[in-house]
């Protein structure tokens, strides 16, 4: 582990919607530091020559393999030869989830979907990670399995898969080690190391040591600030908190994945307590009196950089982990009326509308079929 010492880290604590507050609640929020910007040379120099344990990694590779459930959703995209068998346990509604499955879907890459009961949440029994997302991806000719947990990592994981096209998802694995330690609260906390870093290998073609870092800095900037400012937003009155739970139970089949009286008492006891929350995020995150003003404020945050760069996305001509990120968690929220205040008062949509139909056509999936090809 010493080789990793001189390695910031961000510590990130997850609170959840429907975790933390109670079984009713499927939502999850992550809070964390953000890395120091007088870093940036030494973060690029990282991303070009990975540091990996061989002792590391191992906590990522299942030792038999998870029970079976019953597939929410199979997503098959022809596209898709790279022999992962990739399984999303996830909250339909959930941010961070619904971050993963807007860069599964940008790439085009095939998985099921297992939806987590909220309330009794027995698909996660078996794990002793039991935060969603998490995926669990069954390699090709060969009996190895593996559970990549906490949504950046997934996405960072998957995505060096895709540009350093000389190493396997095991030795990528191997680039994130887990660390344990107790807080200044004395409770016990396990951080993932390298989470916003890309693992090239080499130094990708195309693309600058300042392009990398802006990256990663907004990345970071979604799950730091932007996340935050969803809930207080979503559960601001009674009313808007009881329609985000039948907008919820509606997007995520809850009729037919709880039963009536579990999903009566997440709806209407959940939405309830959502309110009430709401409140207390709202002071956490010092949110304005207006919650709806900080909704504005930080979406015209990202909007301003994206006018600064003079393209359609903050990746240039196609979408980046950045723009992913700031979208799949929009999506969260899609049918709920924060967002369509939002729509209503920044000028997201043309943004946000481009990206869903890059999203929907699997804009990115040139890279799974250039990968595949090499395995």
């Amino acid at each position: 582990m010493m080789r990793w010492s001189s390695t910031q880290q961000t510590t990130v604590k997850h609170n959840s919607f429907m975790v933390k507050y109670g079984k009713l609640f499927g939502v999850s929020l992550i809070v964390g530091a953000s890395v120091g910007g007088g870093y940036g040379y030494y973060l690029y120099k990282k991303t070009t020559i990975p540091l990996a344990s061989p002792s590391e990694g191992g906590e990522y590779v299942l030792t038999q393999q998870p029970p079976s459930f019953d597939v929410a959703r199979e997503i098959r995209v022809p596209t898709d030869t790279t022999g992962l068998k990739i399984t999303l346990f996830q909250y339909q509604t959930c941010p961070f989830c619904c971050k993963v499955r807007a860069f599964l879907d940008f790439y085009g890459f095939s998985y099921d979907i297992i939806e987590v009961n909220s309330v009794t949440r027995k698909q996660t029994r078996w794990t002793d990670y039991r935060k969603v997302p998490f995926a669990v991806i069954k390699l090709p000719n060969s009996d190895k399995v593996l559970q990549l947990k906490d949504s950046t990592m997934i996405i960072s994981v998957l995505q060096s898969f895709l540009d350093n096209k000389s190493d396997g998802l095991l030795d990528l694995v191997k680039c994130y080690p887990t660390m344990r330690y107790t807080d200044e609260e004395g409770e016990n906390r396990t951080d993932i190391m390298n989470r916003y870093f890309l693992m090239y290998g080499r130094h990708p073609s195309g693309r600058t040591k300042e392009d990398i870092v802006e990256e990663r800095k907004w990345r970071k900037w979604v799950d730091d600030v932007y996340v935050h400012v969803l809930s207080p937003n979503v559960y601001r009155s009674p009313s808007e908190a009881f329609q985000a739970f039948q907008w919820f139970s509606k997007v995520g089949n809850w009729e037919q994945h709880f039963s009536t009286w579990e999903r009566l008492l997440v709806v209407y006891v959940g939405s309830a307590a959502m309110y009430l929350i709401g409140k207390n995020l709202k002071r956490r995150h010092q949110l304005k009196d207006d919650v709806r003003q900080s909704f504005y404020e930080e979406t015209n945050v990202f909007l301003k950089a994206l006018k600064k760069k003079g393209t359609n996305f903050l990746g240039g001509d196609k979408p980046n982990l950045a723009d992913l990120a700031v979208f799949g968690v929009l999506t969260a929220v899609e049918g709920c009326e924060a967002f369509q205040d939002v729509r209503v008062n920044t000028k997201i949509s043309q943004w946000f509308n481009s990206m869903s139909e890059c999203v929907k056509e699997h804009a990115g999936s040139h890279l799974v079929v250039e990968r595949a090809s090499v395995i």
